[in-house]
């Protein structure tokens, strides 16, 4: 199934069902398009200036693999004469850093997994434009960015007074700060050396799911867990690999209180990795994204517990 998109001086089709829609223009505006994969600590860009115009869309694929929402956008730019100027997946493109250094309409508009993403950036003339496509475990989520000399028409922007497509929020707290609730396993863990390794080497990420912290507190709890242990050898076999430790929230509370929750947890779980033999302080960094990156749904007890983690993301290996 194929739903045409308007309004974008493009005839895109999409390959799902659209079940919710964020859009956001600017003109005079600006661009950063991506001409590189991240790498030596930076993100090679060229400006494009003009008006910008940037879509989010959630499908309803809950089967569809991240390529195979992509490849059928990437066909089609290609048919209609946008030469690909970049075109990368996860790793390739420089993982968690490049992420973060692209913009990204907030969560629930748009989501992109740390771990499964692709993009692509393209030009023809004049026009520049990015795609970003991504999932979580029921839907694909598609972010297509255009920035052209001229706005799009009045009567192709969405009216901002109509309905809005995407369901209404959960309802969180008015309070800035956040709802700190204790980070327990989600489900019982041991993993040994191997399987982490495994993980790690095969998809460059995992999530330490053992890890538990004090109730109210950042303070990761007394103990030994089977994943720091796992991760550490991992470290000590290679001293060239780096890794990140990226902690997550739910969404309850404020986003600045939760990313600076976020990060003071990953900062524990690092001192606890760094007391470990063979892991050195250079192998090791730590950030802190809130609830940016959620991997479950925040409106259930359920979802909200697995979304408090802390995920260990390959950043180099040699």
């Amino acid at each position: 199934m194929v739903l045409p998109v308007p309004g974008l001086a493009l005839d895109l089709a999409l390959p799902a069902p659209v079940a919710g829609l964020e859009t956001e223009s600017a003109a005079p505006a600006s661009l950063d398009l991506p001409t590189g994969p991240f790498a030596g600590g930076a993100l090679p860009v060229r400006r494009v200036e003009g008006a910008l115009d940037r879509r989010a869309w959630r499908l309803d694929a809950p089967r569809m693999t991240v390529t195979e929402l992509a490849l059928p956008l990437r066909d089609q730019l290609l048919a209609q004469g946008y030469d690909i100027v970049l075109d990368c997946e996860t790793r390739a493109c420089g993982g968690f850093d490049f992420r973060f250094a692209i913009p990204v309409m907030p969560e629930p508009g748009m989501h992109v997994d740390l771990g499964e993403f692709r993009f692509l950036s393209a030009e023809k003339g004049d026009e520049a434009l990015t795609l970003l496509v991504s999932r979580s475990p029921s839907f694909g989520f598609v972010q297509l960015t255009r920035i052209a000399p001229e706005p799009l028409p009045v009567s192709d922007v969405p009216d901002p007074q109509a309905p809005a497509l995407l369901p209404d929020p959960p309802d969180l707290p008015e309070a800035t700060a956040p709802v700190v609730a204790p980070v327990a396993p989600v489900t019982p863990a041991d993993p040994s050396p191997a399987d982490l390794a495994a993980a790690l080497d095969s998809d460059g990420a995992a999530v330490l799911e053992d890890l538990a912290f004090d109730s109210g507190a950042a303070a990761l709890e007394p103990g030994d867990y089977a994943s720091l242990s796992a991760l550490a050898d991992w470290l000590a076999a290679d001293p060239a690999r780096r890794v990140a430790l990226v902690g997550h929230t739910d969404v309850s509370g404020g986003l600045e209180a939760n990313i600076t929750l976020s990060r003071r947890r990953a900062q524990s779980v690092r001192q606890a990795l760094l007391g470990l033999p063979g892991v050195t302080a250079a192998q090791v960094v730590a950030e802190g994204v809130g609830p940016l990156a959620p991997r479950a749904t925040n409106r259930t007890d359920a979802g909200r517990a697995q979304n408090r983690r802390v995920e260990v993301i390959v950043t180099s290996t040699q």
